[in-house]
């Protein structure tokens, strides 16, 4: 049974406000403050729900206490893939004369590049994501922080809403480690990076996943002298060893100090200078830097709503739902970071779809657990489904076989230069189970192995679909052809009873 709720608060994102009109529907006289739907929280996962509900001709209201966008848009997936174009700009430039093309060495114009990703945002909050959009729809659009009343009221600065359904879509936030000194000496995370007016000429990045490589290797690119620490033995400790051990090389090559297995003690800001200290093992080590980037993960933003008061259950990862997204008060869902499922823009999106369907539609459907990631680096390491790791584990090694593809080796790979990149292919008796790909775009070339996964294909059943050559994706073909190949070989006896 659901019981009264507490307040609900978004973290404001500290970048440029957009200013809004109030919406049409705001300015009107309301009618009712009935709604079948109320959607709290306007990032990734609040505007694909508002949008499937509208569609299907169901009465909306969004709130949102800040900017429609949330972490995509302003402090995640848009502004960060913006930086890592200037960055691939810049790198291209300086390895144009390996390709037989001489270029004068690089520099970045940090106001220009900053100045190119608020356009980039700006462009884009203007678009589909802005309240004028919204409402267009037919939704309405409120501003201000939500309150869960009860099972279906929801209170808004004082404006009491009913509602058929909730979903709470209210995102995550950089996780901070409780380090000594840290808060006095100051540290920027994924979401105040964006403040910076210059590129710091050092900075050290507490964290090696997707965050701290990615933003990591951008900086290195745009004339920053990066450290990447990392309290894991390896970084992207989620990936396949061998392609995250390539990627690591990788980084190196290009500048990047990498340091694993570090215990951080303490840190100290010196003159202006931050100090982080620690040790690897029993030796002591210190890195010095103008700059820290704390990437150490992100936390569900579950403070102030008062879910317990309702009956809806958390856990450290987040709102507690079952596999169709629902929470233990059954008119309440939840989708996107804030569940602690994987935290990803195309995740929220496919949830908050999945909810509303449950939520309107006869039936129900469950979320998907083939979920495709991708760090986007460069090259990018993509991967979906299982490692080797993870195959073997639950299958037992005896039925798991492992398929490589050196991709720097690739017809594709000598005519592009490549310098790093792989592709490991995982099978179970035959069956793709999962794939991990090192390579440019190998965000997209993913998506194929990802449709194969999840329709129980036979790696070599690969091999009937014809490829385009010379592309990265054709040594897939390969791959697969190999399977059948070793398949015709144990059956070759039947062409002798063939034609006579």
């Amino acid at each position: 049974m659901c019981l009264q709720a507490g307040s609900a608060r978004l973290p404001s994102s500290g970048l440029p406000q957009l200013v809004h009109e109030p919406s049409i529907a705001m300015r009107r006289a309301r009618v009712s403050d009935q709604f079948d739907l109320v959607v709290i929280g306007l990032g990734s996962a609040g505007l694909a729900a508002a949008r499937f509900a509208a569609h299907i001709g169901k009465r909306v209201a969004v709130v949102e206490r800040d900017r429609p966008g949330g972490d995509c848009l302003w402090t995640g997936c848009v502004p960060s893939k913006t930086l890592l174009a200037s960055a691939r700009s810049a790198q291209r430039a300086r390895t144009a004369p390996a390709l037989g093309v001489h270029v004068s060495e690089p520099t970045a114009d940090a106001d220009a590049v900053w100045t190119r990703i608020r356009d980039v945002q700006r462009e884009i909050a203007e678009g589909d994501d802005s309240p004028q959009a919204l409402t267009k729809l037919g939704l309405e659009v409120v501003t201000g922080s939500a309150r869960l009343q009860s099972a279906t009221t929801v209170d808004v600065d004082g404006r009491q809403v009913t509602t058929r359904f909730t979903l709470i879509c209210t995102g995550s936030h950089p996780a901070v480690p409780a380090v000594p000194g840290l808060v006095e000496s100051g540290y920027l995370t994924s979401d105040t990076i964006w403040n910076l007016t210059a590129i710091p000429r050092r900075l050290v990045v507490i964290g090696a996943g997707s965050i701290g490589c990615e933003l990591g290797q951008a900086m290195q690119r745009l004339g920053s002298q990066v450290t990447i620490i990392e309290s894991a033995p390896r970084i992207l400790a989620a990936e396949e060893p061998d392609l995250a051990a390539s990627l690591a090389h990788h980084l190196t090559g290009e500048g990047v100090e990498i340091a694993v297995g570090v215990v951080i003690e303490r840190v100290e800001l010196v003159d202006g200078t931050r100090v982080v200290h620690g040790r690897v093992g029993d030796e002591p080590v210190r890195w010095s830097a103008d700059d820290l980037l704390v990437a150490t993960g992100r936390v569900a933003n579950v403070d102030d709503l008062g879910l317990g008061e309702v009956g809806i259950a958390t856990t450290p990862a987040g709102i507690a739902v079952d596999s169709r997204l629902r929470t233990a008060c059954a008119s309440v869902f939840a989708a996107g970071d804030v569940t602690g499922r994987p935290r990803f823009t195309h995740v929220a999106a496919h949830d908050a779809t999945v909810a509303v369907r449950n939520m309107f539609f006869p039936g129900s459907t469950e979320a998907a657990t083939l979920v495709p990631r991708c760090t986007f680096t460069d090259p990018e390491l993509a991967n979906v489904g299982m490692t080797i790791t993870e195959a073997r584990a639950r299958h037992g090694a005896a039925a798991v076989a492992v398929h490589r593809s050196d991709l720097t080796r690739s017809d594709r790979g000598r005519a592009d230069g490549l310098q790093t990149g792989g592709m490991v292919l995982v099978t179970v008796k035959g069956r793709l189970v999962g794939a991990s790909v090192l390579a440019p775009a190998a965000g997209e070339i993913v998506h194929s192995l990802a449709l194969a996964i999840s329709q129980r294909l036979r790696l070599r059943d690969l091999s009937a679909l014809v490829h385009v050559y010379p592309t990265l994706t054709w040594e897939v073909a390969l791959l697969a052809a190999q399977a059948s190949y070793d398949r015709a070989r144990r059956w070759r006896f039947l062409s002798r009873f063939v034609g006579r």
